[in-house]
């Protein structure tokens, strides 16, 4: 038999059972509970001995001993019992002043009619015989009365205390009972030695440089004789940075399932809160927790959050529980006391905001750029996702990986789902490629509107738009090679150009004006062909912009400004208090950017006057039908005059597939990648 273990619950069970039990149990004798006319009748029989008013609230009947007898009163509380003194019955009233007089006035009438042709004697014997007596009665439940004004009130005090800390501990505390004591405990999840986790580096796909690196400090975990016996030791910290998307958590995850020792992971965001002191108590109750169990892996997930670079300047003079948080932090990390066999994995997507004392080797020796994956990764990030989907035989991940240049292994894993859904939504029996491109659609341009109104006038200019794009990237040397151009309302866009963009790592000053020209055409077809202007350029102009001002601000090629870059690669920018370049300059700028965004416009409007005819043909093609696809393009502008890419899609499926880059990748892409990976051209 195993052995029950005392639970001090129990004790708080068994005195609520006896509070329930003091307050509503009833009385070993129930009694009855008498009408008004069986009352009336045992007041003029005289088998009433006395009335006891309880609390003014009900009225208790005692029945004289020689009136039990009766078969009237068989019903009597008490009836079986020999010593039984009542009460025998109950009556309850409205008033106890009404009920008092309904006595009385029974009372006097029955000895009005008794009297009757009696004697004085006689009466004044009946005068005694009819006097009963009425007492009132103050009866006090000591249980009841002290649950309900001392145990009562305060428990639920107490209980609304309770549970309001033990909510503030568990989103602020944590680590043992759920108590305002343990605000200063740490969050982070254990993951003993030998728990399972479903994520291997064989999950990890299209990272080999990644996974090389952390690999390493899994082998050492592993196998620490084989770096010991050379004197090498194993990096104290590593630092993974990259866009968002790109699998940093998930490498992390991946290093949880196969080192074999303890893994402790938590977010930056869990160490900061409102109370002093807490964030760095709890850095110090991490770390006491890992020395246990040493040797072991800490994951810091976001560790901008606690990792910010401190501040200089101190304005406000108080305490800044953040920057001691992060004292604690390098403390620990590669402090006075060593941290043997403890090693700290943190992941950012701001490395450039992090403190530089946290970045120094000791603290984090390794720093690994965890970049947005190139066209083999891809294809192998979609072979990943695409294993639980029932594929139909015409999808090629290569094929995938072409059409998704700048997408994250987050993006590529939304897109295998959306794929899956449409296909099940239009009930196949297995996702089709057609399904993919689909859902590329659909995640970088928006759901399209069908029920969307557009006026004839506005689908009309929005067809010029969209086609002065197409003529003009195909008429320059650098343009994108065109997939489609469509009409068709998607998201915020009434129209939009689909380009699949060159992998490239650098720019060359030809490649970047072209892009600006292409940029541009969509607007100077409105000038041409329409004669005015729209709103619907507002995208265009704002990324040619951009792009002028970076060309000219900081990669240095404009004619006034040559071999100067205003760019701070470290974001930090602690030596200026402004920008780094005086009024004059400023206006220098400004002129170059308007003159070069100029001469691109200029450009776009010549190459569509040049190609007047075929820019009308087309847009009158592209209203009646919606959609063009290259061969349309090819069928009215002939073969275009420059040699496209190597890595073009040769096949036909791109006559259905998109342009797979949307403005807010193009915008997010490092500064230095000066690649323009999308000329969408949407029409507010």
């Amino acid at each position: 038999m195993k052995k029950v273990r005392f639970n001090p619950y129990w004790l708080y069970a068994a005195f609520i059972l006896l509070m329930f039990y003091l307050l509503f149990a009833k009385p070993s004798t129930e009694v009855p509970e008498i009408t008004w006319q069986k009352l009336e009748t045992a007041l003029r029989t005289k088998s009433v001995q006395k009335i006891v008013v309880v609390n003014k609230e009900f009225a208790e009947i005692y029945l004289r001993p020689q009136a039990l007898k009766k078969d009237d009163f068989k019903d009597a509380a008490g009836q079986n019992l020999k010593a039984y003194n009542g009460p025998h019955y109950i009556y309850k009233f409205v008033t106890p002043e009404a009920f008092e007089n309904q006595v009385l006035s029974t009372i006097e009438d029955q000895f009005r009619q008794d009297t009757i042709g009696k004697t004085p004697d006689q009466k004044v014997l009946l005068a005694r015989e009819k006097s009963i007596p009425i007492v009132p009665e103050t009866r006090t439940n000591w249980a009841k009365d002290f649950f309900l004004y001392w145990i009562l009130p305060f428990g639920i005090l107490i209980l609304v205390w309770y549970l309001l800390f033990r909510g503030i501990s568990k989103g602020q505390g944590g680590g043992g009972p759920a108590n305002i004591f343990n605000f200063g405990k740490s969050r982070a999840t254990v993951l003993e030695k030998g728990e399972h986790v479903n994520v291997t580096f064989e999950d990890v796909a299209g990272m080999d440089e990644v996974k090389l690196e952390v690999r390493e400090i899994v082998d050492f975990l592993k196998n620490p004789q084989k770096y010991a016996r050379l004197g090498g030791k194993v990096p104290k910290g590593v630092l993974l940075a990259g866009p968002p998307g790109t699998g940093k958590t998930l490498i992390a995850k991946a290093v949880a399932g196969e080192a074999n020792v303890p893994f402790f992971s938590i977010s930056g965001s869990d160490f900061v809160e409102m109370f002093v002191g807490v964030g760095a108590s709890r850095v110090r109750d991490l770390f006491a927790q890992a020395k246990q169990k040493a040797p072991c892996i800490v994951f810091i997930d976001e560790i901008d959050a606690v990792g910010r670079a401190r501040s200089k300047f101190n304005i406000s003079g108080a305490n800044d529980e953040r920057e001691s948080t992060l004292n604690q932090l390098l403390a620990e990390m590669d402090g006075f006391s060593s941290n043997s066999g403890i090693i700290v994995i943190g992941a950012t997507n701001r490395v450039d905001i992090l403190d530089k004392a946290l970045l120094r080797p000791g603290r984090f020796d390794r720093i690994i750029y965890v970049d947005l994956p190139e066209l083999k990764e891809r294809e192998e990030i979609f072979k990943v996702h695409m294993r639980p989907l029932k594929l139909a035989p015409d999808v090629s991940a290569e094929v995938l990986a072409r059409q998704t240049p700048g997408f994250s292994g987050a993006d590529i894993a939304n897109i295998c789902n959306e794929a899956a859904l449409i296909a099940a939504r239009k009930n196949k029996d297995a996702v089709e490629l057609q399904d993919f491109l689909d859902a590329i659609d659909r995640v970088v341009a928006g759901l399209e509107k069908k029920n969307k109104i557009v006026t004839e006038e506005e689908r009309h200019r929005v067809a010029f738009h969209e086609v002065g794009h197409a003529v003009v990237s195909w008429f320059i040397k650098h343009g994108n090679p065109l997939i489609k151009v469509t009409i068709v309302p998607r998201g915020k866009t009434l129209g939009a150009a689909w380009y699949q963009p060159e992998e490239r790592q650098l720019s060359t000053w030809d490649q970047l004006f072209d892009e600006l020209t292409a940029l541009l055409a969509g607007r100077a077809a409105e000038e041409v062909f329409l004669g005015d202007l729209s709103t619907g350029a507002l995208n265009d102009l704002e990324r040619a912009t951009k792009q002028a001002y970076a060309a000219v601000a900081y990669f240095g090629m404009s004619e006034k400004l040559k071999n100067i870059s205003y760019y701070d690669s470290s974001g930090s920018q602690e030596y200026y208090f402004s920008k780094p370049y005086s009024e004059k300059t400023a206006q220098t700028i400004d002129e170059e950017v308007a003159t070069l965004i100029q001469k691109a416009y200029d450009r776009a409007i010549q190459i569509l006057k040049e190609h007047f005819e075929e820019v009308k043909k087309l847009a009158q093609l592209l209203f009646e039908k919606q959609i063009l696809f290259r061969e349309d393009l090819e069928m009215i502008l002939g073969k275009r005059p420059f040699e496209e890419s190597t890595n073009v899609s040769s096949e036909n499926d791109t006559q259905t597939s998109t342009h797979v880059e949307n403005n807010q990748r193009a915008e997010t892409s490092s500064i230095t990648d000066s690649q323009q990976k999308s000329n969408e051209a949407p029409i507010s």
